[in-house]
């Protein structure tokens, strides 16, 4: 094989190891060190040791093939929803050509638009921030100090941008598993979610590696006695960055509680099957499941209940609160929670769908106190594209799953909290997949004592790495906004995380570990009656949106400078 073979083929091998090694840094390996790995055979690509020659870089198409190699594995759990829908499937058992089809291409489709960012962030940081090779090793070691400072900030600032741009843009965008969720068992380092987002923690493992990459060059160049500089300060920096980023981790991890207020909360899991749940097949067996699980937590014993606030999931009830369908003897989910309600002085909590008229239909919580007139009701802002509706319905090739979606929901408009009367605390609902995206999270932040809650049904995945996933990706929102969560899931993971993202108890059965399964956890949630408000729930992704400013005007100015590297 010739030289320029070798290298074609390294051109090619070298993004998909990038990707692949990205992998590892999710549930299910969760490997602490991939994440400040992942980047080096990427930018051997993008930011080489000497020019190529006889090859075509098309670095768009390079970190194109990443992000392909990193989303198709790590999004082959989205498969499933289609299987169900479709197939009716209970688990991996084959369900027919079409739906597998289906499912096969939801998974190729979403991670073919989320490579798009990855190839974004390649082109810009090959075209505007790749440093000097010849400054990184020849000149005297401040220059290419800042060089290769100036290089990594561009390139990590590019990165947080094409992430906050995947979150927010095409169907308001799909933000799971950017680099800051990565180091989610990092407790230090992800604390300073709560100044820059998620989003801003993925500044620092592209910049530590981009500066090590840099010296790196350096030094081989000087081995080769092809260059004279041997600086490490650029690395020394971003090295110094991350123990100011731990430092203030730590300082939040120590700080002490003030007063807060305890929640007694009961989390019930009904672990019913996707399918089932549209047959109706179960519905009285879930009904008494429900009113059983609550009972035995929340009913009066001499006078007095042990429990503040029990929780259902998302779709929880077999039949939609206002029985559309007059699937139910008229006033019967009336007597039932009258019922239900009147055996103790607790709050409920439940996930359901609420219908104004037959095309008008909302994802909803409802809280109910004392019987079932007496309740308060939260309609979903975030709709899931593809899942609660359908976007471009009547343009093709959208229009081609009518079938599969004849129906859209409608989102809310009211970001108000829900109130429990006793004790005095504000719950900030988030339904379904809302828990992992901060910005729409904290529209809900007041200066008041507040705990989230998320109520979710993620049957639609069946027993996959999906729950794993989903928990990751919202854990933070209790670091962003420093407010308690609680988590109330179908199939799990249902479970309580205090304000800096540690996972405090959780629904698993103690012989297998797994998270599928029927049954309760009781807790108390700490609410602190003084909360902070934190730079990010005052601000939102103003870092992220920050740093894409500075790319942009970065690449105009590059541009008019006859493209001069930085």
């Amino acid at each position: 094989m010739t030289d320029l073979k070798k290298l074609c083929l390294f051109m090619l091998i070298a993004p998909l190891l990038s990707g692949g090694i990205l992998v590892f840094a999710f549930p299910r390996w969760n490997s602490d060190l991939a994440v400040w790995l992942w980047l080096f055979p990427l930018l051997a690509v993008l930011w080489p040791w000497k020019d190529v020659e006889g090859v075509k870089m098309r670095p768009f198409w390079r970190g194109y093939l990443t992000g392909l190699a990193f989303f198709i594995p790590n999004l082959s759990w989205v498969r499933h929803s289609s299987r169900v829908a479709l197939g009716g499937a209970y688990d991996d058992s084959w369900v027919g050509l079409g739906p597998e089809l289906m499912g096969f291409g939801a998974v190729i489709g979403l991670s073919g638009y989320c490579a798009v960012y990855f190839g974004l962030w390649s082109w810009f940081t090959h075209r505007f921030a790749r440093p000097s090779v010849t400054t990184l090793t020849k000149d005297a070691w401040w220059p290419s100090t800042l060089h290769s400072l100036a290089c990594a900030f561009l390139a990590a600032a590019a990165w947080v941008a094409c992430e906050w741009l995947r979150s927010t843009t095409v169907f308001t965008g799909f933000g799971w598993n950017g680099l800051g969720v990565a180091m989610h068992r990092n407790l230090p380092l992800i604390q300073a979610a709560d100044l820059v987002g998620v989003m801003g923690l993925s500044f620092l493992p592209v910049f530590a590696a981009c500066t090590a990459w840099n010296t790196l060059t350096r030094l081989i160049h000087a081995y080769r006695g092809e260059g004279t500089c041997k600086t490490r300060l650029d690395f020394t920096v971003a090295l110094i960055l991350m123990l100011v980023t731990a430092g203030y981790g730590m300082l939040k991890l120590t700080e002490k509680g003030g007063d807060d207020i305890i929640v007694r909360t009961v989390l019930v899991q009904p672990n019913v099957a996707q399918v089932d749940a549209w047959t109706g097949r179960l519905a009285e067996q879930v009904y008494r499941r429900l009113d059983q699980f609550t009972r035995l937590y929340a009913s009066a014993k001499d006078g007095k209940s042990s429990t503040d606030l029990v929780i259902w999931p998302e779709s929880a009830l077999p039949v939609n609160l206002y029985d559309r369908g007059h699937q139910l003897p008229e006033g019967w989910h009336e007597r039932y929670f009258d019922d239900l309600l009147h055996s103790g002085d607790f709050n409920l909590l439940t996930g359901t769908e609420i219908y104004e008229s037959d095309d008008r239909g909302h994802v909803s919580a409802v809280l109910f106190r004392g019987n079932a007139n007496h309740r308060q009701e939260h309609h979903k802002v975030h709709l899931v594209p593809f899942g609660e509706y359908l976007p471009l319905r009547d343009i093709p090739p959208f229009s081609f799953l009518r079938g599969v979606l004849p129906g859209d929901f409608v989102p809310g408009t009211s970001t108000e909290p829900l109130l429990l009367e006793q004790p005095q605390v504000q719950l900030i609902p988030l339904i379904c997949f809302e828990d992992t995206v901060g910005r729409v999270a904290r529209r809900f932040v007041r200066d008041a004592p507040q705990m989230i809650v998320n109520l979710s049904n993620d049957g639609w995945f069946l027993e996959s790495v999906e729950p794993e996933v989903h928990l990751t990706n919202a854990l933070f929102r209790a670091i962003e906004l420093r407010r308690p969560m609680v988590r109330a899931t179908n199939t799990g993971v249902s479970c309580f995380i205090d304000t800096h993202g540690r996972i405090t108890s959780k629904l698993t059965d103690p012989d297998t570990g797994s998270s599928f399964l029927e049954g309760t956890l009781p807790g108390e949630v700490k609410v602190p009656r003084h909360p902070t408000m934190t730079l990010y729930a005052r601000f939102g992704d103003w870092f992220a949106i920050s740093v894409l400013v500075l790319c942009v005007v970065t690449g105009i100015w590059q541009k008019r400078s006859n493209g001069c590297m930085v």
